[in-house]
C-alpha cells in the first residue's frame, strides 16, 4: 500500500492549497479551509504532518482520527481546518489513482447539481440586491436565492434601523413565484425577534431560516424550529461530532449545514451526513465561496442519499472577495440553467493556478 512521503502547502492570509506525495510518486491536491490560512498551514505542519508521513494513505477517515488521538489536547476549529486540507488532498490522489471522480468514490455518479445563489452581503440596499438577484435569475437560470438579514451576532440589532422588514418582501416579491427562496441570519437574533422575522419570512414564501439565533446555543434554535413551519437550518460552524449528535438527537435544526473543510474534510462530513440520513433530516452543506469547498460539496451532493435541495453557491465576486480569484484554471463552477457540473474528470476534476502556486508562500514536511 502506497504511503504518504511528502506535504506541501502553498499559502496567502486566505488560502492554503496542500499538495499531497505518496511513495510512489502520485499526487493529489486539496485545501484547508479559508480565513487565517497563514496560521493554518503552521497548524498543518506542526500538527498534522508529523502524525501522517510514512502511514499507509489507503483509510483517510482512519488517519484524520490518528491525527485528532495523537493531538487530542487541542480539538477543535484550528485543528479541523487544517486537517480539511490532508482529508480534501487524499480524496484527490484516490480519485486520481482510481481513475474516478471523487463522487464515485462515495457511491455517486457524475452530473449536475442545483445551485442556489448566495449573496454574503449585508451592507447592500433591498433595492440593489432584489436588482442583482433578478438579473441572475434571468441570465443564470438560478431557481433559488439566498439573503442576509439581521445583522452578523447582532443581538437583535439590525445592520441598519429597519433593513429586515424591508429586505425580505422587496427581494422576496422581486423573485415573484416559482423560486425557492432562503435566508441568513448569522446568530443575528434572541430567540423572539427570531420567532418574529420567521412569521415574516413564511409569510413572503421563504422557506429557509439559517442560523436565526447564537448557534452555540442549541435550545435556542430549537424554540424556533418549533415555533416556525419553514425549515430552520444551520451547524455551519460545527466541527465535533458530539455537539452534531446532539443537534441531531434534540431536532434542533430541520437541515444540517456541515462544512467541508470547517469540519476536517469530507470523512467526517460523511460522518454527520449519515447521523442526519439516520434521523431523517437531510444535508444541505454550507459551502460560502468558490474555492475547492465549493467542488467538495458538489461531489457530496452528488453521492449522499439525503443530500438537500441545492448547493451553495457563492455570487460575490472580486469586491468582496479579491482573494478568490485566480485560483483555478478554467471556471469549475460554471453556471447552467441554474446548476453546477461534476464532471468524469478523476479527482475533484480542477487543476489549480500555477500563476497562484508561483506567488504563494511555501513549507514542505517529508520522511527524512
Amino acid at each position: 500500500m502506497p504511503q504518504i512521503a511528502k506535504l506541501e502547502t502553498f499559502t496567502n492570509e486566505f488560502v492554503c492549497f496542500v499538495r499531497v506525495t505518496d511513495d510512489t510518486g502520485a499526487v493529489g491536491w486539496g485545501q484547508t479551509s479559508t480565513y487565517h490560512a497563514d496560521i493554518t498551514a503552521l497548524i498543518f505542519h506542526r500538527l498534522v504532518a508529523p502524525h501522517v508521513l510514512g502511514q499507509a494513505d489507503d483509510d483517510i477517515l482512519a488517519l484524520v482520527q490518528r491525527v485528532e488521538e495523537k493531538e487530542h489536547k487541542f480539538p477543535g476549529s484550528h485543528r479541523c481546518r487544517a486537517l480539511a486540507g490532508l482529508d480534501t488532498a487524499l480524496w484527490d490522489l484516490h480519485g486520481k489513482r482510481a481513475g474516478k471522480p471523487v463522487c464515485a468514490l462515495i457511491g455517486g455518479t457524475p452530473g449536475t447539481v442545483r445551485a442556489y445563489a448566495s449573496s454574503m452581503k449585508r451592507d447592500i440596499t433591498p433595492e440593489d440586491e432584489a436588482a442583482r438577484f433578478v438579473r441572475l435569475r434571468d441570465e443564470k437560470g438560478f431557481t433559488a436565492f439566498k439573503w442576509r438579514v439581521g445583522a452578523e451576532c447582532g443581538h437583535d440589532i439590525d445592520e441598519w434601523p429597519g433593513r429586515t422588514e424591508a429586505v425580505i418582501p422587496v427581494v422576496a416579491r422581486a423573485l415573484g413565484d416559482g423560486i425557492d427562496k432562503l435566508v441568513d441570519g448569522n446568530s443575528g437574533f434572541g430567540v423572539a425577534r427570531a420567532i418574529e422575522v420567521g412569521r415574516m419570512l413564511e409569510a413572503e414564501g421563504i422557506g429557509h431560516f439559517e442560523e436565526p439565533t447564537p448557534y452555540w446555543e442549541m435550545d435556542q434554535t430549537k424554540a424556533v424550529t418549533e415555533a416556525l413551519s419553514l425549515d430552520v437550518t444551520g451547524g455551519e460552524q460545527d466541527c465535533d461530532l458530539n455537539v452534531w449528535r446532539r443537534m441531531i438527537e434534540m431536532r434542533a435544526v430541520d437541515v444540517v449545514q456541515p462544512d467541508v473543510m470547517y469540519m476536517g474534510g469530507l470523512a467526517k462530513t460523511l460522518q454527520v451526513a449519515d447521523m442526519a440520513a439516520q434521523a431523517g433530516l437531510p444535508c444541505t452543506p454550507h459551502a460560502a465561496n468558490l474555492g475547492l469547498v465549493t467542488m467538495c460539496t458538489m461531489h457530496l451532493l452528488r453521492a449522499i442519499p439525503n443530500a438537500g435541495k441545492y448547493l451553495e453557491l457563492s455570487i460575490e465576486g472580486p469586491d468582496y472577495y479579491p482573494w478568490q480569484e485566480g485560483l483555478f484554471l478554467g471556471d469549475p463552477h460554471h453556471v447552467e440553467g441554474g446548476h453546477v457540473t461534476v464532471t468524469d474528470a478523476p479527482g475533484w476534476g480542477v487543476e489549480i493556478n500555477p500563476a497562484w502556486l508561483e506567488r504563494a508562500s511555501y513549507q514542505v514536511s517529508q520522511r527524512s
